[in-house]
């Protein structure tokens, strides 16, 4: 509870400094879109859990070191929150990271965020905002990356592969982190839908989280892999073989439950 309390009073932690914004002509190693899920079945301990493990990430020297060993040494970064759609006052803007002092300046404006949930699950509007984010932003890059943590199917919105293939379209990599703590009967085959159905692109990964003890690890590393790049030694879900998921399982559960007696969704 302690550390519940620590994270949304934010006692004692760093306040944020002048931050450099991405301007026109200046190269990164990358541009990296930060998607987090924030819908309902998102407990309080989840989302305490999540958020405290961007922040340790971002502060980690093994992610200040990614960064520095990159061709130009530094990245363009944002962050937002999601469920059933993405709220203005959830987007923690672009910002270049090029050292330590960065790096803490923009984990402290994510810090000092308040927690908010919402209604629904929209990976597809997810997806789709993460990409018309890169239009915001003047740094001049190699590689563009949304990288989407999640603990549902996407149930709200558009379906998610007509999203996920424009994303692909403009060149984007989308990486998955679906949240397996508390799989319930929709996302007890997380990772497989996250690795079919919304993740894509060179070098492309899934990095399931399945219990509460991973998050700062698993956070941690999939940002190293994400600024370095190198994923080719890295094992992740690629799955070829078993039964095909269903893409659009989130949409018919939430209809089913809404309408029981509605015999064509089992089709």
């Amino acid at each position: 509870m302690l550390g519940v309390l620590a994270i949304i009073s934010c006692l004692g932690c760093e306040l944020p400094g002048p931050v450099a914004m991405p301007v026109a002509g200046v190269m990164v190693d990358v541009e990296l879109v930060l998607a987090v899920d924030v819908s309902r079945s998102m407990d309080l301990e989840e989302f305490t859990l999540q958020r405290a493990g961007y922040v340790e990430a971002l502060r980690h020297s093994d992610f200040v070191d990614a960064v520095l060993s990159g061709r130009h040494g530094r990245i363009a970064i944002t962050y937002f929150e999601w469920a059933g759609t993405v709220r203005a006052e959830s987007v923690v803007p672009w910002q270049i990271i090029d050292g330590p002092q960065s790096a803490a300046a923009f984990a402290a404006r994510l810090e000092t965020r308040p927690f908010s949930g919402y209604r629904g699950t929209s990976i597809s509007g997810a997806v789709t905002y993460g990409a018309s984010l890169f239009d915001d932003n003047d740094a001049d890059d190699f590689r563009r990356v949304i990288d989407i943590s999640g603990d549902g199917p996407n149930n709200f919105g558009n379906p998610v592969i007509p999203a996920r293939d424009a994303a692909l379209a403009q060149g984007i990599v989308i990486n998955g982190l679906p949240i397996l703590i508390r799989p319930s009967r929709t996302a007890a085959s997380l990772d497989r839908y996250y690795a079919e159905c919304v993740t894509g692109g060179p070098g492309s990964f899934v990095l399931p989280i399945k219990a509460a003890s991973e998050f700062a690890t698993a956070i941690r590393r999939k940002l190293v892999l994400e600024v370095s790049g190198d994923t080719d030694a890295v094992p992740v879900i690629r799955i070829d073989t078993g039964a095909a998921v269903d893409c659009m399982a989130g949409e018919r559960d939430r209809l089913r439950y809404s309408d029981p007696y509605f015999p064509e969704l089992d089709r």
